[in-house]
């Protein structure tokens, strides 16, 4: 009984040791933002890697969305004669919940894992103590502006994914499914509020940030070998998409 419970009081201690670090490593990274040598340069190119390399799986996660929430929510709705809801239905549920949540996991598992693994490699090869040995912040130059590019690429990103999922729900609920194309938009249009968009890109950015401090902390204490990388990458898929259901549950219940 002793050793379980002693067992279970280092898990927790090693956990907790492990969330200060991230918070030192990221709270000192950003603070590097506005100090010279500014990183802006830096900043647009992980922004354009990020924001291309996640580009087509969140168009292609965002279609098939919108046509399964069409094709679901059709049949749900036609069973209490309420088909003309159907356009409310899929906006909301992609603005609010699905475009956040999907498109945060998705960039997650394209850019998030690429994020560690090259940070990581950068550390197998000894670059970021070369940076150090030149007089240059490995911090400043590689961390914050990966971070910062997360932050400000992921609600673009699921702006594209609300746009192509609601365009693709109203051609299968009213081209193949037969909705009336006028009580489609108008029930969207009278449903969907302001305050619904902002909970969306409020979401985005929590799950920006959280996707970059814990994709570039792996990568940067990853073990200095192939297989520490690997396990580092792994590491930081599964924290970061468990982080962003966590963080997506009590933000909807803020917004509540």
């Amino acid at each position: 009984m002793m050793n379980m419970l002693g067992s279970w009081g280092r898990a927790f201690l090693s956990m907790l040791q492990t969330l200060g670090d991230v918070a030192t490593l990221s709270t000192e990274s950003l603070s590097l933002l506005f100090k010279r040598p500014w990183q802006g340069r830096h900043i647009v190119e992980q922004m354009y890697v990020v924001g291309v390399g996640s580009l087509v799986i969140i168009l292609i996660t965002g279609a098939f969305t919108g046509m399964v929430l069409a094709l679901q929510g059709y049949y749900t709705l036609a069973k209490f004669g309420s088909e003309s809801l159907l356009g409310s239905a899929v906006a909301l549920s992609i603005i609010r919940e699905l475009g956040p949540v999907l498109g945060a996991l998705m960039m997650t598992a394209q850019a998030g894992s690429s994020i560690t693994a090259e940070i990581g490699i950068m550390r197998v090869t000894e670059q970021l103590s070369a940076l150090e040995m030149m007089a240059v912040n490995p911090k400043a130059r590689v961390l914050m502006p990966r971070i910062i590019a997360c932050i400000l690429v992921l609600p673009l990103l699921i702006t594209f994914f609300d746009l192509i999922g609601i365009a693709m729900g109203y051609i299968v609920g009213v081209e193949l499914l037969g909705v009336n194309a006028g009580a489609f938009i108008g029930e969207m249009q009278s449903k969907v509020e302001t305050s619904d968009i902002y909970e969306g890109w409020i979401k985005a950015l929590g799950f920006g940030f959280l996707i970059g401090v814990i994709c570039t902390y792996m990568g940067f204490r990853a073990k200095p070998s192939t297989e520490g990388v690997s396990r580092a990458t792994t590491r930081a898929v599964v924290m970061s998409s468990v982080g962003i259901l966590a963080l997506d549950y009590f933000l909807s219940s803020f917004f509540l």
